[in-house]
């Protein structure tokens, strides 16, 4: 049963609620998340308390089970969305070969079309990595879901040109069970990191515990980050005596070690944003990584979302870079919305 007379969604695989937060942002009514870790789910709660998670693993949740509880029929709501995990059919994960890594992560794809089946919304939004084009998983969902009747589009998009402030390349996939499959337009315009981040107080005195959480480094990695040019430099701009050893002997990831530029987008956010080992993670001026309040900015969170600091650093840097940019997934919906007649 509707709670009201918005459109309806259940968002799979929530995560944090970055994909959740897109569609409140587009004027959905989030019936019900689905997500399996435990710190993930604490964090979408603390966000979203109104919404119920409906289920952890996805392997155990009935569709009959999801229907009853939210009291809805097959048929009845407008929107399932979700991203099943990507790590296997990331260029990283699959060292750039055409096949998946084996990950029993890649199974849940068909638990996403399973609900999907039995659930036949009106509308399908799933989200995802680009290499998931190749998976035959992926094509096979696509079969299925136009042999059930929906019209299917999906594109490799830069999140970019939709109103998120950093570079990211994501596949999206539209289904529509009535009409014409629909994907958003991508904007001529971006977002740049000093307006995402240019106006944030000092990191250390803010008020902001997760923008004045600190890291520990050594004598030495504070000196190279001091090195560093500002606004884009790289660690490739350091005189050789100053660089790592590591980093003498490595062609590649010259991004590591990176500062980031005011006027131009950041770099694709990641579970290790806050590292400036892991990329171009500094922040364009100071001297230090970005905070991890910056990165949910960068992400395209609000500015009061709320993370627990006692889950640790590293488990938020990680649901941030694994979270779904809102105004990526905003956009799509209200795209979506508009075939559906009220």
């Amino acid at each position: 049963m509707k709670k009201s007379n918005r459109l309806t969604a259940i968002d799979l695989f929530s995560g944090c609620g970055g994909l959740t937060q897109g569609l409140l942002d587009a004027g959905f009514d989030v019936l019900a998340a689905v997500e399996v870790d435990l710190k993930a789910r604490e964090t979408y709660a603390l966000n979203h308390p109104r919404i119920p998670i409906a289920g952890n693993d996805i392997r155990n949740l009935e569709a009959t089970e999801l229907m009853s509880m939210l009291k809805i029929k097959s048929g009845e709501l407008d929107l399932l969305a979700g991203c099943p995990p990507c790590q296997g059919f990331s260029n990283i994960r699959r060292k750039n070969k055409p096949l998946a890594a084996h990950d029993p992560r890649n199974d849940l794809i068909d638990d996403f079309l399973r609900l999907a089946i039995a659930l036949m919304p009106k509308l399908i939004m799933m989200e995802n990595v680009p290499g998931i084009i190749q998976y035959e998983k992926f094509q096979s969902l696509v079969r299925t879901l136009k042999q059930a009747g929906y019209s299917v589009i999906y594109k490799i998009l830069d999140v970019s040109d939709f109103g998120v402030p950093q570079r990211r390349k994501r596949l999206i996939l539209s289904a529509n069970k009535n009409g014409e499959a629909i994907i958003a337009t991508p904007s001529n315009y971006q977002v740049s990191v000093r307006e995402t981040i240019g106006n944030l107080p000092l990191s250390g005195s803010s008020g902001d515990e997760l923008h004045d959480l600190k890291a520990k480094h050594s004598s030495r990695i504070n000196a190279l980050i001091a090195a560093i040019p500002k606004n884009g430099g790289s660690r490739i701009s350091l005189p050789l005596e100053m660089q790592l050893p590591c980093h003498q002997k490595m062609n590649g990831f010259s991004d590591v070690y990176g500062r980031m530029s005011w006027d131009d987008v950041a770099p694709t956010i990641t579970g290790g944003c806050t590292n400036p080992s892991k990329g171009r993670f500094l922040h364009p001026e100071y001297n230090r990584a970005i905070s991890l309040r910056e990165a949910s900015l960068l992400q395209g969170f609000p500015r009061n979302y709320k993370f627990n600091l006692n889950h640790g650093k590293q488990a938020i840097s990680l649901m941030i870079g694994n979270a779904l940019p809102p105004s990526f997934i905003s956009k799509h919906a209200l795209a979506m919305a508009t075939s559906i007649k009220k």
